[in-house]
This record gives C-alpha cells, structure tokens and sequence, in this order.
C-alpha cells in the first residue's frame, strides 16, 4: 500500500534499504498504478496497471459500501444499470448525468428510481475521475491475465499504489477488483486440473496490508478474502494478512489463521484476537505484552510445534550477501553496514 516491498523503501532515520527487486529481479516483478511516482523514486517497474470503467462490476462497488458511503438503493441502481447498459454502465450513466439530462429524467421515470438516489451515486462515481489508472475509455492492457501470467511463470507480484496509496477508496477497490478475478480464473484452473493434474496451477499466496478494512465483521463473508479464508486452501489460494489491529478482524477468519506472526501487543482486545484459536493462550498473554518494541516476535501455530520468541536478522547488508545479492557492477556489497534497526548485538536465526 505504501511501496514498502518492491524497489526501496526508507526507515524512519531515512535509511535506504532494498525491496525485493533489488535482491530477487529475475523472481520479483513490480507493477504500479501510479508510474509518476515510481520514476520519481528512481525505482524500475514492469508493467503499469490500468483498468477501465468498463471492467468495474457492481461486485466492486459493494466492497467499497461504507468507504464511499453507498446505500443500500444506490447499490440496487448499479445492478440495474450494469443490466441495462452492460459493461460500459459507469461511463454511460455519468454521460447521461453530465450531458443528457432529458434522457436521464426519462430513465428515473421508467425504472421508478430515485432522483436523489441518482444524484448522490453519479457524484460517487465522479470520485473515480481522481484516479488516473482508471480508465474511461477502456484499459490498454488486460491486468488481471498480466498478473496471472507472472504467477504461471512463478513470479511474486509486486503492486505498488504511488500518491494512491493514501487513498482508502483506490486500495480497497484494486485490491478487491483483482483478488476476485484471479480467484475466479483458479477456481477454474483447478476445476480444469481434477481431470488433467498437469494443469493444475501453482501455489498462490495473497497478502494484504490493513487487512481489517476487508475483513470486518460487517463485511468479512461477503468479501473476497473472507471467501478465501474460509476455504481452507481449497483452490491452491491462501491469504496472508497483515494488520496493526487483528481485534477489527471477524473472529472465525481470524480462527481460519493457521500461523500467526506477532510483534509486541498492549491491547486486551487485540491479544485477544490473535490468540483465538491457540492453545496455552492464558501463559502467551503475558509474553505478548512484553515483547521488545523493535526486532522481536513470537511465531505460533501450524508452522511450529510450539509458540516461539525470535529475534528477525538484521537487514544490513551482511543480509543481502547472504542472500546472494550482487551489485549491478558485479563488485562485492559494500563494507558499510546500513541498518533498519540499531541493536548491534541481535541474534541470528
């Protein structure tokens, strides 16, 4: 959400440390909404996502429910017009909003919709004019199928969001937009492999930053990723979530979590949250809230046999060597450590 993973990111002391480009480029590729940003950062990008007024579903609407504060009757309107207009619906409405007014009268008056209700969703809809990578006159490129294909040639994607990344409505709405359709097109694949194991497709894992904002209660079983949650790996799709407030998060996604990474809590409600499901979770309340606040975590659940504290590798450029990192020169990394945190006697795992 905030190019923290692909080509650099900057710690708090303004620090440089690389992203996984950097370390993976033959693995990692980087696609961005916004390549504005990403030249300004000097960073290198793959590819450019686009999507087009056209591709938007009244399904990506509901998502976005009570970040837009859409109603109940406004939702009910996108499904009528994606029906009456089909697939170019937005960018047809909000022609007639702006330049037929008559024919739009005529179709308040034909359906029995709402004229207040019409006001208010074509001024929603208005908001997306904000957002360059949404295309009115349809997207230059297929996104979804340009993230399959790197998936198919066992690539991490990575999306970067640019200036967007401040924008709630844009996460929401492009994290949902292609989470649904590169879990539909799996669905397939793996329907297709039950008759042919050659075509099944690979592991797939999809992360997702403020993850409460996609699995709250209210919202969680009608979602994407609560779908997915609750499928248990059926169609070869898990999730990782990742969250500062896992208390926000339904309680049986959370219990869905087979592994759980934590670093220090000091909320009653959010300790609670992360140890639904655990066993010994009475003896793991304390542990939780004395974690150290930098480099310290403890990793319970299906990956180990038992809850255990650790302390991450420091990510200096000892790291990067380990990882077979080399400059593009072809020279040895440089000698001069630079460190995301200061603890000059961390222990290795």
């Amino acid at each position: 959400m905030h190019n923290d993973y692909g080509w650099e990111v900057s710690d708090e002391r303004g620090t440089k440390a690389k992203g996984l480009k950097q370390l993976f480029p033959s693995k990692v590729s980087i696609l961005t909404l916004d390549p504005e940003s990403t030249n300004r950062r000097k960073a290198k990008y793959d590819a450019v996502v686009e999507i087009g007024y056209n591709e938007i579903e009244p399904e990506d609407l509901a998502m976005l429910k009570s970040t837009m504060d859409l109603s109940d009757s406004m939702l009910d309107m996108a499904y009528a017009l994606r029906k009456l207009f089909g697939e170019e619906w937005i960018a047809r409405f909000l022609e007639m909003v702006d330049e037929e007014p008559d024919l739009l009268e005529e179709l308040i008056k034909s359906r029995n919709m709402s004229a207040a209700s019409v006001v208010a969703l074509a001024r929603r809809l208005k908001r997306f004019e904000r957002f360059d990578f949404l295309k009115r006159g349809g997207a230059t490129a297929d996104s979804v199928n340009l993230v399959l294909q790197m998936i198919e040639q066992r690539k991490s994607v990575v999306l970067e969001f640019g200036r967007y990344g401040s924008s709630l409505e844009a996460y929401i709405l492009v994290a949902n937009y292609l989470t649904r359709r590169i879990h539909s097109s799996y669905v397939e694949a793996v329907e297709r492999s039950l008759g042919d194991a050659r075509l099944e497709p690979p592991q797939l894992l999809i992360t997702i930053e403020e993850a409460h904002k996609f699995l709250d209660p209210l919202i969680a079983r009608q979602t994407i990723f609560g779908t997915i949650a609750r499928e248990l790996r059926k169609y070869n799709v898990t999730v990782l979530i990742v969250d500062q407030r896992p208390s926000a998060i339904d309680e049986e996604v959370m219990s869905q979590i087979g592994t759980r990474v934590t670093a220090l809590l000091d909320n009653e409600k959010d300790i609670a949250a992360v140890l639904t499901g655990i066993s010994g979770a009475a003896s793991l309340r304390e542990v939780l809230a004395r974690l150290e606040t930098k480099q310290q975590a403890i990793i319970m659940g299906h990956a180990v046999p038992m809850p255990v504290v650790l302390r991450p590798r420091t990510y200096d450029t000892d790291f990067y060597a380990a990882l077979g990192y080399r400059p593009e020169d072809g020279s040895a990394p440089e000698e001069k450590r630079t460190k995301l945190g200061n603890d000059r006697n961390n222990r290795r795992l």
